[in-house]
């Protein structure tokens, strides 16, 4: 038994518990529990924190984007309980309070710059739905060459207006997306259009007439841009409310899960609608499970990667496009001689379901992956910080 600074009996550490705490000390890039020569280290254990993250204290307009900023560097409500303090948020309140105090680091008094006005976003997210709009009616209305040009041009229209519809607001990202993202992103919503049609051609030989086009599923994915931008901007608002009033890590995380998936749902609720809306007008299949799963995980994925989570969505979508490609690859290669059972599996699922089972499934599994993705990355501290401002 030993007497602490305060004069309370305190158990002796066992080696094991020392070389335990050293460890995570080191981890945390604390000082360890005992100095070289067997006493406890005489350095301030906070002070050497705000050295470390010395950026992060210039920074910070509040408490809570330290906090933030802790957790994605891996300090925990355990390594805030090692420097006497209830939780993570507790630990960036003293060290904002000494930043400020001893000039350790000068915090910025003005508040964070946003990503634009709200009146230029809100409309801005109306642009894709409304250029898709003329586009269908033009292809309505043109036939031969003139409907190949509405349609080469309703593509590049489509295009930019949702690059600058997410680039402002609360999808815009800092970081550049990757081509390959946007290109299986473009393959994803091409097959939307003519990938069902495709597919029955391939397994009757050839197309027979016209070939169909999907629009009514476009045309509701490019309204959808609207409720999904303004969906992200109220989970964005209400977790940073329940940043503000959370006092622990675990505490926000389970506060904001089911934050996320009533956002989610909402957003599903309204592409719904929006399929069932457009396939009333255009007199089309409205494509509930393909295009329902399809904008599901374009959803996730642009949420995960403007708050910086853009390897697993990359990689989500990529899957899921490859399995559309295998496919439509199958059931042609198996119009080779010899090759009939290449598409034994997909004919049965179509036979089963309709050709709309090949983008709800692949679709549909991407997004349930990105959904659990979700719900571990984004309810944490960190993913709600603000971003770093430019150098």
């Amino acid at each position: 038994m030993t007497i602490d600074s305060a004069g309370r009996g305190t158990r002796p550490l066992h080696d094991s518990e020392r070389a335990r705490d050293d460890a995570d000390s080191a981890r945390d890039g604390l000082p360890g529990t005992r100095g070289p020569a067997g006493r406890r280290a005489a350095v301030d254990p906070v002070k050497a924190l705000m050295h470390r993250h010395r950026e992060l204290c210039e920074r910070a307009v509040d408490p809570l984007e330290i906090a933030a900023g802790l957790e994605a560097h891996g300090v925990t409500d355990r390594t805030a309980a090692r420097l006497r303090h209830r939780d993570v948020f507790s630990l960036a309140e003293e060290m904002y309070a000494r930043a400020a105090r001893d000039g350790e680091a000068a915090p910025r008094t003005g508040t964070p710059v946003p990503p634009g006005p709200r009146a230029s976003w809100a409309a801005l997210a109306l642009v894709p739905g409304a250029l898709a709009a003329a586009v269908v009616a033009g292809l309505r209305l043109t036939e031969g060459q003139p409907r190949l040009a509405v349609a080469a041009f309703g593509a590049l229209a489509g295009a930019t207006g949702l690059h600058f519809a997410f680039r402002r607001g609360p999808l815009s990202t800092p970081h550049r997306t990757t081509g390959a993202a946007r290109a299986w992103t473009c393959w994803l919503i091409a097959y939307a259009l003519a990938g069902d049609a495709l597919l029955n051609a391939a397994r009757d030989g050839a197309p027979h007439g016209p070939w169909p086009l999907a629009t009514a599923p476009v045309l509701a994915l490019a309204l959808a841009c609207a409720p999904a931008v303004w969906c992200a901007h109220l989970f964005a608002a209400r977790a940073r409310r329940r940043l503000d009033a959370s006092r622990g890590l675990e505490e926000f995380a389970a506060s904001v899960r089911p934050l996320l998936l009533g956002v989610f749902g909402l957003f599903t609720a309204a592409l719904c609608g929006l399929l069932a809306l457009c396939g009333a007008v255009l007199h089309e299949p409205p494509a509930y499970a393909g295009a329902g799963a399809l904008g599901a995980l374009l959803l996730l994925a642009r949420l995960l990667t403007a708050r910086g989570f853009a390897h697993v969505p990359a990689r989500v979508l990529a899957g899921a496009g490859t399995a559309e490609a295998v496919a439509l690859a199958t059931d042609l290669a198996a119009r080779l001689p010899g090759c009939s059972f290449l598409a034994a599996p997909v004919d049965g699922l179509v036979d089963a379901a309709g050709a709309g089972a090949v983008p709800a499934l692949a679709c549909g599994a991407g997004a349930l992956v990105l959904l659990a993705q979700a719900t571990r990355t984004l309810t944490r501290a960190s993913a709600h910080a603000p971003p770093a401002p430019p150098p």
